[in-house]
């Protein structure tokens, strides 16, 4: 009977959590190591304790109390969101330099060719020289819709040509005539029907709307392309990702196996299961790229951008020209529209010798220059090449996480396993949520995706949606493009200028069953020990 309490009294202390007995493991190591982490050494054992208090690392003689395995668990999730900031950062700052590579680029075709408005309409006289306002207003309406203005660029166009043909109808009109400002603004909806200016109006305004059209949707691409990568950059890890990233890289400590690194499959199936939702985002991601780089290219599409800025100018003198050849015509149908004004008299001579002089300009004289074309097809080659680049980045983050913390291709048979120094066998899981239904290290709710990440999708669709409409030169309102795209951090507002926007709410319903992972705990053999004097004493009696 003595010797069943004495087994039994043993078999007790034994299980309690403290210095393994007959062990004289020490685990100054690991103090100096999680010292070096910047905790203190209250309650750190000098020699390894028996495990069963552990949660997170495999249980087993152990240098880790439950307080260090929480400290240690919050300092490698901590690590892990930052490494993933800092991916995000890279990636915004290289959207960054695309925004400014293209915008610096666009608007100083834009300035060239505002620049080339006096030498291209000085000929026209007092025609130009007295409504230098007209023209200049129409460049400042073309560079607030390309900041991201809520004009209409049909209708601003439309109401440039309306105003040119009332003063070059009324500069052709001899002084003595009184125009009223209702008969100018009749004069002026023959802009409509009769095509004063010939073709020139309807070819400059499809090929001006399309060219700013994409260009104004391919910088909002890029702005909301860093600004979803700075939103689902900052999501924070899930519980169960903690948990599997403390055994990831920090059990092993515990274990005294603090040199060997995490096997590289199992460090794939960690990073896959903690960034699965950051995976859903590939498709409409890489969709959103692709397209970026169509609309990038057709740039360089005849007519290429280049081309249909420069020549702006030598256009509106091309239609002005037009008008002033055919004024006698078009002044008869006016009149038979509009009614006779007064006394016609014959105008003066110098308004004769200006409109003989204007014939001397040919549009041949404002061709952009073999460089230009050149340098748009370097900004082209370079846009689409950096975007490519950017294509996989969700899909490729967990490699880049895992060839920071795991070990190399030869060490595959000598590596942390998440158990004990050896081959990692469970296989790698796909990517993506869904895929994430047997994966042995992250226990996953896939019918419970992320709010915030899938509101992202949902902004990159819109996105490229719009950029899908530019290609064919279709008007695309911005307002919604993505919510509060002004917020700090895009760092991509442009003269001050940031796009404005509204939040939008929007969600997947889960079409799936719940699901759990399949995570099987381990029975603690000391509590079975434990159980078995009291056994051995009721069967004694």
């Amino acid at each position: 009977m003595r010797l069943l309490v004495l087994l039994c009294v043993l078999l007790c202390l034994s299980a309690a959590p403290g210095p393994v007995a007959g062990a004289d493991r020490s685990c100054a190591k690991l103090r100096q190591f999680y010292t070096g982490k910047g905790f203190t050494l209250v309650g750190v054992p000098q020699t390894e304790i028996s495990g069963e208090h552990l949660r997170m690392c495999p249980q087993g003689p152990t240098c880790c109390t439950s307080t260090m395995e929480e400290n240690l668990a919050g300092l490698s999730a901590g690590e892990t969101e930052g490494l993933i900031r800092e991916a995000g950062r890279s990636l915004q700052a290289a959207f960054n330099a695309l925004h400014r590579s293209f915008d610096t680029y666009f608007t100083e075709l834009h300035g060239r060719s505002e620049r080339s408005l006096q030498e291209a309409l000085s000929p026209l006289g007092p025609l130009y020289s007295q409504n230098t306002r007209l023209y200049g207003d129409l460049y400042t309406d073309l560079r607030q819709y390309y900041r991201g203005s809520a004009l209409n660029l049909d209708e601003t166009l439309s109401e440039f040509w309306s105003r040119l043909l009332e003063r070059t109808f009324k500069s052709s009109t001899p002084t003595d005539v009184n125009l009223s400002e209702d008969y100018l603004e009749c004069v002026a909806k023959q802009q409509e029907t009769l095509w004063p200016f010939g073709d020139v109006p309807r070819d400059m305004k499809a090929k001006v709307i399309r060219a700013f059209v994409t260009a104004r949707s391919f910088i909002q691409g890029l702005v909301v392309s860093g600004d979803v990568v700075r939103k689902v950059s900052q999501v924070s890890l899930s519980p169960e990702c903690v948990k599997a990233l403390m055994k990831l890289v920090y059990c092993p400590h515990c274990r005294g196996l603090a040199s060997v690194k995490p096997c590289s499959n199992y460090c794939s199936n960690v990073m896959k299961g903690c960034l699965a939702n950051q995976a859903d985002l590939d498709t409409e991601w890489q969709n959103l790229i692709d397209t970026m780089i169509q609309v990038a290219s057709s740039f360089s599409t005849e007519p290429s951008l280049d081309v249909v800025l420069s020549s702006i100018p030598v256009r509106i003198f091309e239609a002005v020209h037009f008008l002033q050849e055919n004024m006698d015509t078009f002044t008869a149908k006016v009149y038979q529209t509009c009614g006779t004004p007064g006394e016609l008299g014959t105008g003066s001579p110098a308004q004769h010798e200006q409109r003989k002089k204007s014939g001397s300009l040919t549009a041949s004289e404002h061709k952009p220059s073999p460089t230009a074309g050149l340098r748009l097809e370097m900004q082209v080659s370079d846009l689409s090449s950096k975007l490519r680049e950017m294509r996989q980045y969700w899909l490729q983050l967990p490699v880049a996480l895992c060839s920071k913390l795991a070990a190399g291709g030869a060490d595959q048979d000598k590596c942390w396993n998440g158990i004990t120094e050896a081959r990692y066998l469970p296989e790698v899981m796909g990517d993506g949520l869904a895929n994430q239904i047997n994966n042995p290290e992250v226990e996953l709710d896939i019918t419970k995706p992320d709010m915030t990440i899938r509101q992202q999708i949902m902004q990159l669709k819109i996105m490229s949606n719009r950029l899908k409409n530019a290609l064919d030169g279709n008007d695309v309102d911005f307002q919604d493009a993505s919510d509060d795209l002004s917020g700090s951090g895009s760092g991509m507002c442009v003269g001050g200028q940031c796009p404005r926007g509204r939040p939008g709410l929007y969600a997947y319903p889960p079409d799936n069953n719940r699901v759990r992972g399949a995570a099987m705990s381990q029975t603690s053999h000391r509590s079975l020990l434990l159980l078995l004097p009291l056994a051995i004493l009721l069967l004694q009696r």
